[in-house]
């Protein structure tokens, strides 16, 4: 195997619980807290139902339990099913450095494997850090989007680390793994251009059904080309038109787990900042006042809507959660966005449209520089009467430097499941998140998030 492959794969395989700090523990299960209270708040969702469907079509003597449901299929089915639920709200955790996009996408592919083994927490939880510690790692150094790519590109190589540490894989049937998720696995940056589709929250999720499908060929004797990566017609070559030298994981450094954000609002990261400016600023002003708003960003964020006129008027829900314009002008008139923001009462409004007119988006250089450090934003609003209103912040609620508490992250997995599960099923699931360390199986937690009438 190439370089590359056997760094991967040796971390994969040789990394135990027992390497893991207090604190990285802790950030797991504050993610899972995160991850399935995402997974629950999709779970009525079109796309979600769709793929629930398609996995209860089929069958398997080692099938995975689909979360929400007393149901189970293959293990790649139920990943596929999970994460798609998971995504839908746009509102699990997210990683930048300048690259990444959303680890906790990768999650389901661990438990799908896990379930049908028996497998105990803790090893759940090794597995999601190498899951996570493989997807940054490589971001760190590769930000696939200005190359024509999208995230499923990194992520199902993170994902079937994962995965094959729960299936227990050698190092050889790592590397094999790895292989053939990497060579098979190359999805288009199409996917999150212009109007945006329902394909733009199940992407990942068929990544996460590729990363379980791989690993479990390779578990069963299926061999990959052997330089997936360095080679010549590798990944790197191929997606990024050069070698990438990946450094040895060491894991007396900080893991990357640690470094990732809990998302405050059901939306794209980047719109995270602007829609906490507006609803500071919609305390001090009357938005039927508005003149203008002029909001000053690094370049990645201003680029998308001076790029897609279709984040000025949007016509999906997916493309409202990731527009600035919608997502500000939608705070200023109703308050704090919510899962409820984007129906289509709301992206037919013709007050939000109006707002919207009134606003600009522009780069500041220095804000593009200080960016992935810094998310950066500023606020700028004049209205009728020639007052001047403004709001700043780095840091939006939910980056490393300003997390969620952990009572944050219970009332958010609260807001998120209480449509679906009563105050008691939920104050059980969570005694079972915040205590998976000690869970002999998946199946207590399971059984405690299971959905009346779960079609």
């Amino acid at each position: 195997m190439d370089r590359s492959t056997q760094i991967l794969s040796q971390f994969s395989c040789e990394l135990r619980y027992e390497d893991l700090s207090a604190e990285v523990v802790h950030q797991v299960k504050r993610t899972l807290v995160d991850t399935i209270g995402c997974a629950l708040g999709g779970f009525h969702s079109k796309p979600a139902r769709i793929a629930r469907a398609l996995a209860l079509s089929s069958d398997d003597e080692c099938a995975a339990r689909i979360i929400g449901s007393t149901r189970r299929s293959a293990p790649d089915m139920a990943g596929f099913a999970n994460t798609t639920a998971l995504r839908y709200l746009d509102f699990n955790d997210s990683y930048f450095s300048p690259g990444g996009g959303h680890p906790s996408d990768m999650i389901p592919a661990v438990l799908s494997c896990a379930d049908p083994g028996r497998t105990d927490g803790r090893r759940v939880i090794c597995a999601i850090v190498i899951a996570y510690e493989v997807f940054c790692r490589i971001s760190d150094q590769l930000q696939v989007t200005p190359l024509g790519w999208d995230q499923g590109l990194v992520s199902v190589i993170g994902a079937v680390c994962g995965a094959g540490h729960v299936l227990g894989l050698d190092q050889r049937a790592m590397g094999h793994a790895i292989s053939l998720a990497a060579v098979s696995n190359l999805p288009l940056g199409e996917i999150r251009v212009g109007e945006l589709s329902m394909w733009k929250g199940c992407a990942t999720a068929y990544a996460t059904r590729a990363a379980i499908f791989c690993a479990q060929l390779a578990q069963r004797g299926m061999t990959g080309p052997e330089n997936p990566l360095d080679g010549r017609r590798g990944l790197w070559q191929q997606a990024i038109g050069t070698s990438l030298e990946l450094d040895e994981f060491n894991t007396a450094t900080e893991l990357r787990i640690l470094s990732t954000i809990f998302k405050f609002y059901p939306a794209q990261i980047h719109t995270q900042a602007p829609a906490g400016l507006a609803l500071e600023l919609r305390a001090q002003l009357d938005p039927a006042a508005i003149e203008t708003v002029r909001i000053l960003t690094y370049d990645l964020v201003a680029s998308s809507p001076r790029e897609e006129p279709e984040k000025w008027a949007p016509k999906t829900r997916e493309t409202a959660d990731h527009s600035i314009p919608y997502m500000v002008a939608y705070t200023f008139l109703y308050g704090a966005v919510n899962a409820q923001s984007f129906t289509d009462r709301y992206l037919r409004d013709a007050d939000i449209q109006s707002l919207i007119a009134k606003m600009r988006i522009v780069e500041d250089a220095q804000f593009t520089a200080h960016y992935p450090r810094e998310f950066n934003c500023r606020m700028q609003v004049r209205t009728r009467d020639g007052q001047s209103f403004v709001a700043a912040v780095a840091h939006p609620k939910g980056h490393p430097r300003n997390p969620l508490t952990d009572a944050e992250v219970d009332a958010k997995f609260h807001a998120l499941a209480a449509e679906v599960l009563s105050l008691h099923e939920r104050e059980a699931a969570l005694q079972q998140l915040w205590t998976f360390d000690t869970a002999p199986s998946l199946h207590q937690l399971l059984d405690c998030l299971i959905i009346a009438a779960d079609c």
